[in-house]
């Protein structure tokens, strides 16, 4: 058996990309050349590695198998070329991160930021997705490291506490629910709700806390981002439930007002995911051992 790198390379973008074209684009192949280098690949295994779903090409049992082990090959063979090409004590390499909506927008940017300035031969790329998006790029190798909001229940990753975070039910400066020094469960069951989506952390912490305590509520808008949800209750629409990492500034400035609700327990744990089999590289090591030193977890 004879495989070669570029098999390896274009295998990893399609199965990446799920379509043969793009990842022929994305490394510079055409896409005559691309095809032949798969259909070469998948001759040396004797079956194929991708189910052909319309014009999708979706990795099979066999190409799910080979998928870490074909990145860890190229990742390596890429850690030698940076070992040679960057100045000593410098990082150099590509970093792919997904991080749920409120670790993305407010935690993860002065991470970034911190690192790459003494880096600048890192290639740093940040999806922000929900939770459950990011579970499932983390599953499929997508992703070299995650940030979630909610728990992960997915045995082939592992969960690496980060930091603690707390909700908070908050309304407009002018709402009727913000001149009352004491709230009711009854209080906030005939409220309006503005709530994230269904499969963000957010969402599923708020109805933890909620389930059995209030009766049902009245969810009036569902919205995927913290920032329109923000707005949303400001305009009057309604009450809302968000981490206190996103409410800092309009509360500073008195446009949102905090509702108390000593009677739910809103508190969570931001965490980190690794795939068990993926292969930590340099960059992985090093970035991952930057959240989790003291202070790396406070922005």
């Amino acid at each position: 058996m004879a495989i070669t790198l570029r098999q390896l390379d274009i295998f990893a973008a399609t199965a990446a990309s799920g379509n043969l074209t793009r990842a022929a684009g994305r490394i510079g192949l055409s896409q005559s050349a691309a095809s032949m280098a798969l259909a070469e690949l998948e001759r040396q295994f004797s079956e194929p590695l991708f189910d052909r779903v319309g014009k999708r090409l979706v990795l099979n049992e066999r190409g799910r198998a080979l998928l870490p082990r074909a990145q860890e090959v190229l990742a390596r063979v890429r850690e030698i070329g940076d070992l040679f090409g960057s100045e000593a004590g410098r990082l150099a390499g590509e970093l792919r991160i997904g991080a749920s909506s409120t670790i993305g927008n407010y935690l993860i940017p002065h991470l970034l930021g911190q690192l790459a300035g003494g880096h600048p031969e890192l290639k740093l790329h940040l999806d922000v997705v929900n939770t459950e998006q990011v579970i499932a790029g983390m599953a499929a190798f997508a992703y070299d490291i995650g940030f979630v909001e909610g728990p992960c229940r997915r045995p082939e990753l592992e969960t690496i506490p980060w930091r603690d975070d707390t909700l908070a039910v908050f309304a407009a400066a002018g709402h009727p629910l913000a001149a009352k020094a004491v709230l009711t469960p009854v209080d906030l069951a005939a409220a309006r709700w503005i709530l994230r989506e269904p499969g963000s952390g957010t969402r599923e912490v708020f109805e933890t806390a909620v389930a059995g305590r209030l009766a049902p509520l009245h969810v009036f808008l569902e919205l995927g981002h913290s920032e329109a949800i923000k707005q949303a209750v400001e305009a009057g629409l309604g009450i809302g439930c968000l981490s206190l990492l996103t409410l800092e500034r309009a509360l500073a400035v008195g446009v949102l007002k905090l509702l108390p609700t000593p009677f739910l327990d809103f508190s969570r744990t931001l965490n980190i995911l690794i795939h068990r089999d993926k292969y930590r590289t340099a960059v992985l090591r090093a970035f991952l051992d930057y959240c989790l030193a003291p202070g790396g977890a406070d922005g």
